[in-house]
């Protein structure tokens, strides 16, 4: 090849580069794959359970039962507006590890729902913290009437989600703009996963376990919490038509 053949080549390969198709935009669903990777690379994660007056016990302690049992480095931390004890709905108090001016980086982050759910929708300290966390969250979850913290947030914006069918509406007048599906165990919008009333929050955990750590890990915390694991999201036994 001469030497004025070699240069029309490479002019050539150089106007074919300059017109590769633009790079194409990242979904929500390529986000969390991609956040989801990030972490794995870590080797390590961080969940955080969020605290506040008058959640459900059992949207808190279902979850952390089952992320509490996952042996791959996953590592489950609570976080309040001010650390220290957290009244339950249930009476109980629950110590916060973490205030939301001094927690850690979380790859995880779990919202309850209960009674207190109507308090914080209108707290600007909760909202803009979930907010901030979000942004670098690998998935943000939530159990119960704790869509309707998220959605106010404007977490859930554009995405599918569910809730407690008990209060259903509370969530729908927080997030006019989330596509609401009111049958459903839990509902996995990538980077989002919201599930139905108090125990379903187990479900929702299990299968999220499954994405990030396999089916088998899974599999094994439902055994060895003698937990039968309902596996289809849209097998929702608790919904009723009408309601």
């Amino acid at each position: 090849m001469n030497r004025i053949c070699f240069l029309n080549v490479v002019a050539l390969l150089l106007i074919a580069a300059s017109f590769r198709a633009p790079a194409r935009a990242d979904s929500p669903a390529d986000k969390a794959s991609h956040k989801e990777h990030a972490a794995k690379a870590k080797g390590t994660r961080t969940i955080g359970i969020v605290l506040y007056p008058m959640f459900e016990t059992l949207d808190v302690f279902g979850p952390v039962e089952v992320f509490g049992n996952v042996t791959q480095g996953l590592k489950v931390v609570t976080v309040a507006e001010k650390a220290g004890p957290v009244t339950s709905a249930q009476g109980p108090k629950v110590e916060a590890d973490y205030g939301f001016d001094d927690c850690p980086p979380l790859d995880l982050l779990l919202v309850p729902g209960g009674m207190g759910t109507l308090a914080e929708v209108k707290n600007p300290a909760m909202l803009n913290w979930l907010r901030q966390r979000a942004e670098k969250a690998e998935i943000v979850m939530s159990v119960c009437s704790g869509s309707a913290i998220l959605a106010e947030a404007g977490l859930l914006d554009g995405r599918k989600a569910t809730s407690n069918k008990r209060y259903f509406q509370v969530a729908v007048d927080h997030g006019p703009k989330v596509n609401w599906i009111r049958k459903a165990r839990w509902v996995d919008d990538g980077d989002r996963v919201t599930s139905s009333g108090v125990s379903a929050g187990i479900d929702m955990s299990l299968a999220v376990i499954a994405r990030l750590y396999g089916e088998a890990t899974a599999d094994k915390i439902a055994d060895l919490t003698e937990y039968q694991w309902h596996r289809d999201a849209d097998n929702d036994p608790f919904y009723r038509e009408g309601e």
